[in-house]
């Protein structure tokens, strides 16, 4: 009936249309997502880039537009900035090797080692933290480690006390947080790993660290740095864990987050930090040849 109606009215379908217009067909399916990606993402980054070069009138505290540096310098002169930088790029480091030294031999366990039971187990308990809102889990991470929380009940009687607000338990609230975007590429990697590279690895004299390390390890690149882009990246923008668990720890959100009213431009300027540092993250990977096989 369409093609009659086509026919009758000379009118072309637009599916043939398309068919016979590759650049119209791809840009019909690129249109709304770069609509998006263009006018929404990089122009709001591109807006906060602008806003970092302004200028706060100390009196008034309006923000105008100008150009300066000083909103970019004071990252390096001020000494709490500087410091709360470095102290998150340690926190982001931190969590992504421990991610990843828990992720390796569990994802070997699991693929390899469980039974399929118990891998349905482990799947669920590692996917778990995906199941609860973002509040959810960090106020069961902060009640875990407070005074009277489960860490002191179970330790307490053996002098094991909880290590209180700070550092490490926020560590440990983002460890627990993005672990699963560790574990899931990794584990994927490793069920894919022939198991005859197992025996083979086990024939030529090799144990089961010498086999991991020389043998797994390297096979994992892909699936690590991948899973790292996201534990690093995640862990330098956040800062509610700091918030709720970290006691008097402050990390680049708490800085952005306290001057976002008060002096945007400084806010706009520390916001471009963990861009910078992402960058600097995949240009070194890149160099490695990580990111060719991903």
């Amino acid at each position: 009936m369409t093609t009659q109606l086509s026919r009758s009215t000379g009118r072309k379908p637009l599916s043939s249309a398309l068919h016979r217009h590759p650049r119209g067909r791809l840009l019909s399916l690129l249109s709304l997502p770069m609509a998006w990606l263009v006018g929404v993402y990089i122009l709001s980054l591109a807006l906060m880039l602008v806003t970092a070069f302004w200028v706060t009138d100390p009196f008034t505290s309006k923000v105008k537009p100008g150009f300066t540096l000083d909103n970019f310098a004071s990252i390096f002169t001020v000494p709490a900035y500087f410091n709360t930088a470095l102290r998150t790029l340690g926190i982001a480091a931190a969590v992504t090797v421990v991610c990843t030294v828990l992720a390796v031999p569990l994802a070997i366990f699991m693929a390899k080692i469980a039974k399929p039971w118990l891998r349905g187990v482990l799947a669920v308990a590692v996917t778990l933290p995906l199941w609860a809102g973002y509040l959810v889990k960090i106020l069961s991470v902060r009640i875990v480690f407070s005074d009277g929380g489960f860490f002191n009940w179970v330790f307490g009687p053996v002098g094991i006390s909880s290590p209180g607000y700070g550092v490490t338990v926020t560590i440990i609230a983002l460890v627990y947080l993005w672990f699963p975007y560790m574990a899931i590429p990794v584990y994927v990697a490793v069920s894919q790993i022939p198991v005859n590279l197992f025996d083979a690895s086990a024939d030529l004299g090799a144990r089961g660290l010498r086999t991991i390390w020389t043998v797994i390890v390297p096979l994992l690149k892909p699936a690590v740095v991948a899973g790292s882009i996201f534990t690093f990246s995640l862990s330098l923008g956040d800062y509610i864990a700091a918030k709720f668990v970290g006691g008097s720890t402050q990390m680049i959100g708490t800085i952005m987050a306290q001057n976002i009213n008060l002096n945007p431009p400084v806010a706009a300027a520390f916001a471009v930090v963990p861009i910078v540092l992402v960058l600097i993250y995949l240009l070194a990977v890149r160099r490695t040849g990580a990111l060719e096989n991903l």
